[in-house]
């Protein structure tokens, strides 16, 4: 039971990590992404729209299996609730912040150990919380502090990420 969120977060993580790579380098080298940055449209906006359909593959699965999760690690109703909404919240916030690191490695041939480099110490405070807020729940203690962290995070990763990520895709580029 205490090792339970340990699981559901590195499967989190291993999901969102792996996938990461690809999220600009398809567009990178066929010349889409100099094309999305040509378009009238404000590129945070395609960020924005390529990270939600990364949560979309990575995150959001997770999000429906964890009925099934918490049967096979034997979670109570309380328990289950928190992995859900720690899902809800953490799992968009490494898509975000996982965007920075692949507009930043996106030019490089073999970026993939450099992006785990980059971006895993800042998924680590999301990584602490959600754990947090999973083991109080099945201690049966509030985690309301931890979630509105998580829920701090989310937002502010949502609105700063896009514009970060967009300037180091203009660097990349050029």
């Amino acid at each position: 039971m205490r090792i339970a969120p340990g699981i559901v977060w590195v499967a989190a993580l291993l999901a969102a990590m792996l996938s990461l790579e690809r999220l600009f380098r398809d567009d990178f080298q066929d010349g889409a992404l100099e094309q999305l940055m040509l378009m009238p449209i404000p590129l945070p906006l395609v960020v924005i729209s390529k990270v939600i359909a990364h949560w979309l593959l990575t995150g959001l699965p997770l999000i429906l299996i964890s009925p099934l999760l918490a049967i096979l690690l034997s979670l109570n109703f309380d328990t289950w609730l928190a992995v859900v909404v720690t899902l809800l919240l953490g799992t968009p916030t490494l898509s975000f912040l996982g965007a920075i690191g692949v507009a930043l490695t996106v030019g490089l041939q073999k970026g993939g150990v450099l992006l785990s480099l980059l971006i895993l110490p800042l998924y680590i405070p999301v990584l602490i919380f959600a754990t947090s807020a999973i083991d109080a729940a099945s201690l049966g203690v509030n985690y309301n502090g931890q979630i509105a962290i998580l829920a701090a995070m989310l937002v502010g990763s949502l609105t700063l990420t896009p514009f970060a990520t967009s300037s180091a895709l203009r660097v990349s580029v050029n």
